[in-house]
């Protein structure tokens, strides 16, 4: 692997200033890089050359550090960038170039990601690991202190994925694949071959965890290198009864962190005393409110139908609450869940877009925002029997919204602000 120290010549460009980029721009300062020139298409970041100069700039660079969720398809720049694809890296790949980390898990797939990341964090630090979770969970990577005793665990993204091209993961997790994203890759075939990137680099010396069969014949189709291991059900019933979980999931988040954990001889007892005090993630599936008629669910993080319907098929007697900028070519079974829901609000900026999915299949009705929805539950009783208010949008948030952690804040705040009316 290289070493930061042969970078310090080198020309640096860091397009995007979100979190991610403006840790990026933290870390190479830190390593007193001097040649990095910044860009942000938005018009509320102020660039401090023009777009002159910033061409001239894209073409000198030796590496050109992309923030996730840019498309290099979909900017101003899109020619020229496409003609310097070959410098295109992401701040994880400066992460193993700069760092060559002893021990990472990465963990990819459409759903399910945070949820077994966080499992496996929970697990090993109660070991006594040192840890560190980073990546797409929203701590990016470059911000942490790099400590080679450390096991990180990286959430990697399709976009982060797209662009890499130096992750090498001593363990690599890829959950579950379903149709997300391909507004932005283009193509199911395009975002599968994005996630399976994160097995590209592996040596003999790694290993590889999957679970799904069409990507087990990808894995082996593509020739990886790293020890395939094929994640299979571990039969978590009777712990689960010995050691009840304070949270809903899915087994195979379960399934797969219990993999991990035996690579790092972790038992099998040790394991699941120890997810019983793991209370689950904010946003994801977060009971969040009950009273004697309700129970207030907050999934701001499922932005797409498979993820509301994973939530939904968790529950009875549901209110449920959606909306927001749906996925392009994201599909969902309405047969599947239209027992279980008893009425659904629709908000944001696409109410017809969802009405038509779910006219004729599920009484809906539709308001302007989400204060609007929780005022009128507040105001009417709908049912005699207890039921569940789950806030699982199916959507992005990004058509009212700065993200899903803002829509899910905005929706507790929205419940705790009227919460004497649901008693």
């Amino acid at each position: 692997m290289n070493n930061i120290h042969n970078f310090k010549k080198k020309n640096f460009i860091i397009y995007g200033l979100g979190k991610t980029g403006k840790s990026t721009l933290e870390y190479l300062k830190r390593k007193k890089i001097k040649k990095v020139i910044t860009w942000d298409d938005s018009s509320k970041v102020k660039n401090k050359i023009n777009k002159k100069r910033f061409l001239i700039e894209l073409n000198k660079a030796h590496f050109i550090i992309i923030s996730p969720g840019i498309n290099i398809k979909k900017t101003p720049f899109k020619k020229q960038l496409l003609k310097n694809k070959y410098k295109i890296i992401t701040d994880i790949d400066l992460f193993y170039l700069s760092n060559n980390p002893e021990k990472t898990i990465m963990v990819t797939g459409t759903n399910g990601k945070s949820t077994t990341c966080s499992i496996i964090e929970h697990i090993f630090k109660k070991k006594g690991f040192k840890t560190e979770l980073c990546g797409n969970i929203g701590r990016p990577i470059l911000k942490q202190k790099f400590d080679d005793k450390k096991i990180y665990i990286i959430e990697s993204s399709s976009y982060q994925l797209e662009y890499s091209k130096f992750i090498k993961p001593t363990f690599a997790l890829f959950l579950n694949i379903s149709q997300d994203h391909i507004n932005w890759h283009g193509s199911m075939k395009n975002y599968i071959n994005s996630k399976l990137k994160i097995f590209k680099n592996q040596t003999s010396d790694d290993y590889s965890f999957i679970k799904d069969k069409k990507l087990i014949l990808l894995y082996k189709k593509n020739k990886y290198r790293g020890k395939l291991k094929v994640v299979k059900k571990n039969h978590i019933n009777q712990e689960l009864l010995k050691y009840p979980l304070k949270f809903k999931t899915e087994f195979e988040n379960i399934e797969f962190a219990l993999e991990i954990a035996k690579k790092f001889n972790i038992k099998r007892n040790f394991f699941f005393k120890s997810l019983k005090s793991f209370k689950g993630l904010k946003h994801r599936h977060e009971i969040f409110f009950k009273t004697r008629k309700y129970i207030f669910i907050n999934d701001s993080k499922a932005t797409s139908f498979e993820a509301s319907k994973k939530a939904i098929l968790k529950n009875n007697d549901i209110v449920w609450i959606l909306g927001g900028l749906p996925k392009i070519g994201d599909k969902i079974n309405i047969r599947l869940i239209k027992n279980r829901v008893l009425h659904a609000f629709i908000f944001g900026n696409n109410t017809k877009f969802f009405s038509n999915i779910l006219k004729g299949k599920i009484n809906f009705t539709i308001r302007k925002n989400l204060e609007d929805i929780v005022t009128l539950i507040s105001k009417k009783i709908l049912y005699k029997k207890k039921i569940t208010i789950l806030f699982s949008p199916a959507s992005a948030s990004f058509d009212q919204y700065r993200d899903f952690e803002e829509r899910g804040d905005v929706f507790k705040r929205y419940v705790k602000n009227y919460a004497k009316r649901f008693f």
